[in-house]
């Protein structure tokens, strides 16, 4: 792995030494919140899923909720609900869950599809709506939704149109034999990450994310990755959102290695990542997004 930003390299080095031998999970996590997008996290129960939310929101000063995802939940649980008031006659809002920096949304693939839509809005134009008015969400805002895999009872397959409000997804999995060993000498205390960043350094860090140079012949690479995407059968090809994505991304990731500029390299560092989830579902997703690294030539328009 190449060096990290000396801004996020304490915060880094903790999320590490918490997942150990989780190296690539944690720093996609990273660069997932870098780029402004959201994060779904596809894992059976015990491999660290919550812990890396919560260490992530202590990190970076984030304030954090988790939400608890189950059949009965219902929309208002995570939106709010308005109140009448005696004193005043008048409704008041009661902000509910969401409206915190770093949001887990955990086990999100029990709920109903009509509770998992709450979410919707929220990701995509960070506000939500209810009784005709909007409240703007908080900035930064950062959803980890959790999944459990789809053989499991009492789960919903979320819609193509949830899963494409995800910038990344990725599995953590359990840890190595050493790293196992390892954590069990260290024992089960978890120590959240000592905070040297706020909420406003990490809205300077997205905003110095996007400014990363990024050449015309990169762009053609990126697009090239879409349009395979499209040309193969048996699959769901990539969108526009997901081009937008990929670009932010990989710019993250390119960032939070602290390089001046994106390379082919970033971008086949997170393609995965990004856009599995969007070709297919399960293994599938995967083992699409790896053949169509392997069809396109990433230094064809590279002089």
């Amino acid at each position: 792995m190449n060096q990290i930003d000396p801004r996020l390299q304490a915060v880094c080095q903790q999320l590490e030494q918490q997942l150990l031998g989780k190296t690539q999970a944690v720093r996609l996590a990273l660069s997932c919140l870098l780029a402004g997008g959201h994060l779904l996290i596809e894992d059976l129960p015990g491999a660290g899923k919550t812990s890396l939310a919560k260490w992530l929101a202590a990190g970076f000063g984030m304030s954090f909720q988790r939400i608890q995802f189950t059949s009965d939940l219902l929309p208002a649980d995570i939106i709010g609900v308005s109140v009448f008031e005696q004193d005043s006659q008048q409704f008041r809002f009661h902000p509910g869950p969401i409206f915190n920096h770093l949001v887990l949304a955990d086990e999100l693939n029990r709920a109903s599809p009509r509770t998992q839509s709450a979410l919707l809005e929220a990701m995509e134009e960070q506000q939500v709506s209810t009784d005709g008015q909007r409240y703007p969400l908080a900035a930064p805002f950062f959803v980890i939704a959790t999944q459990n895999p789809r053989e499991q009872l009492g789960t919903f397959d979320l819609p193509e149109s949830q899963l494409d409000r995800f910038a990344m997804r990725l599995s953590i999995g359990f840890p190595d034999l050493d790293s196992e060993m390892a954590m069990l000498k260290r024992g089960s205390t978890e120590s959240a990450p000592q905070s040297s960043l706020d909420m406003q350094d990490v809205l300077a860090l997205q905003q110095q994310v996007q400014l990363l140079h990024c050449s015309d012949a990169l762009l053609a690479y990126l697009l090239r990755l879409i349009h395979r995407s499209r040309e193969l059968e048996g699959l769901n090809p990539l969108s526009p959102r997901c081009s937008l994505s990929l670009l932010s991304c990989a710019k993250a990731w390119a960032f939070l290695h602290h390089k001046g500029h994106v390379s082919p390299e970033d971008l086949q560092a997170v393609f995965v990542a990004v856009s599995a989830h969007r070709l297919g579902r399960g293994d599938s997703g995967e083992a699409y997004a790896k053949q169509i690294l392997a069809d396109v030539d990433p230094y064809q328009d590279l002089a």
